[in-house]
């Protein structure tokens, strides 16, 4: 008899023991998936959830405030998901907060990230959806590490390349680094551009220094500059210039109309100088005058020596005699 009582205490604290861990294990697993805590309810729509789950967490500002509820299909390709969020956290999720899935860890579960938010917008209610935000597909992140991977090779391939020609005093940087020679005409180049740069230095300090010299009282510049009396004087002598260019202009133009006319056969002058034939008959007319007077003084020295005149004559050689007298 005391033995079966031994074994029925016995077993009674191990049925106790088992009792208690699963209790326990229930109580675990429930304040890990949030089961005995009030909450209320969020959701957010994404395109893909990328392996999200039913009952993942749901982080907010590095603390776990929920999990995932349910995962429902929306619209024609996207997909709901249903959170379950502690109600103490309601307060500090604000309407304008995002909604992402990412990562618990590297290569850990997936997670619903809310982040985000401004106090200008009212907290969340039950039932509001949060603006989902898509995160990097971690798929397209290991095909794009790929293609970088294969473009490093290459770029590696071709500074091997690169440098082996080098090494062998192929192209511009090669020969300047291997033949001495060229280094030193390279050299002797840097030296002159020091010595230019120098001098373009000196040459910008001459050329302040002028500036100053002629921004000081006194100098010819700065009086045209100041002096308003001088700048009147320049004014009007560019007017009288002005007024000269004009007159200048107006009597090339009356010489350019003058010197039009005197081209012109239909005038006098221009007749004379531009038409031959008018030309000859005036030089003929002329030889005749000329042979017209020749004759006339003949005549006239003929006229003394006549009958009729040779007393005339004679008197008035008597009376040019005495007035020399």
């Amino acid at each position: 008899m005391r033995n079966d009582n031994k074994k029925s205490v016995i077993v009674g604290i191990f049925v106790f023991i088992a009792i208690a861990i699963f209790v326990t294990g229930v109580l675990t697993l429930g304040g890990q998936q949030k089961k005995f805590v009030k909450s209320f309810r969020l959701t957010a729509v994404f395109d893909d959830v990328a392996g999200l789950q039913t009952g993942n967490n749901v982080w907010f500002s590095g603390v776990k405030i929920g999990t995932v509820r349910r995962i429902n299909f929306y619209g024609d390709s996207q997909v709901e998901i249903v959170m379950n969020v502690e109600e103490k956290v309601k307060d500090y999720i604000r309407k304008d907060s995002k909604a992402t899935i990412s990562s618990d860890g590297l290569i850990g579960n997936k997670i619903i990230l809310i982040y985000g938010g401004t106090t200008q917008a009212p907290p969340v209610e039950d039932g509001d959806r949060l603006v989902s935000v898509m995160a990097l597909d971690t798929d397209k992140m290991m095909e794009t590490l790929q293609e970088n991977n294969k473009n490093l090779v290459t770029i590696t391939e071709n500074l091997k390349v690169l440098t082996g020609k080098i090494a062998q005093g192929q192209g511009i940087v090669g020969a300047v680094m291997t033949d001495s020679l060229l280094a030193e005409n390279f050299k002797s180049i840097l030296e002159n551009l020091d010595r230019a740069s120098v001098n373009s230095n000196r040459t910008l300090m001459e050329l302040n220094k002028f500036a100053s010299g002629m921004n000081q009282e006194g100098s010819l510049f700065y009086d045209l500059t100041h002096d308003k009396e001088i700048y009147k004087s320049l004014q009007t002598s560019v007017n009288e210039l002005q007024a000269t260019a004009e007159n200048a202009k107006n009597l090339t133009d009356n010489l350019n109309e003058t010197a039009n006319k005197l081209n012109d056969k239909n005038n006098t002058a221009g007749m004379i100088l531009n038409d031959e034939e008018f030309a000859q008959r005036i030089k003929h007319t002329m030889i005749y005058v000329d042979s017209s007077s020749m004759n006339l003084n003949k005549g006239l020295e003929a006229l003394e020596y006549t009958w009729p005149f040779k007393k005339g004559f004679k008197r008035m050689e008597k009376a040019k005699a005495k007035e020399g007298a």
